[in-house]
């Protein structure tokens, strides 16, 4: 069983940086592959990026390629999404999500696994 809590979300500027933190209590979560999804209001789930279980491999939306940056630490039992040069359209609740799986799927339904999600608001 994968438990997970997500921290770190808050109010920032468009241009500003934020860094969620994605917790653990299972023992078997070193070995879970990992992602980010976001859901703004109205809209569905949408993929923001993933990591294998290693952090050898690591697969992003486009939207946020070359702006948010996957990481895991797996001694600590955590993943993190550090989000540089936010943009309006980044408003979401993020959501952070594991698997035992070979791949890293963009479908939420091919994650077993949810934190409760933690909100990000980006001013313009």
């Amino acid at each position: 069983q994968v438990q997970l809590v997500e921290s770190g979300g808050g109010l920032v500027q468009s241009g500003g940086s934020l860094r969620l933190s994605c917790a653990s209590s299972g023992r078997t979560f070193t070995v879970h592959n990992v992602a980010w999804f976001r859901q703004a209001p109205g809209k569905e789930r949408e993929f923001v990026a993933a990591s294998t279980w290693s952090g050898g491999s690591t697969r992003y939306a486009d939207s946020v390629k070359g702006r948010f940056t996957i990481s895991r630490d797996n001694a600590k039992n955590r993943v993190y999404l550090q989000m540089n040069s936010l943009k309006p359209e980044d408003t979401a609740v993020y959501y952070c999500a594991a698997e035992r799986t070979d791949s890293l799927p963009v479908l939420p339904s091919s994650w077993g696994y949810w934190g409760q999600g933690t909100q990000v608001t980006v001013s313009s």
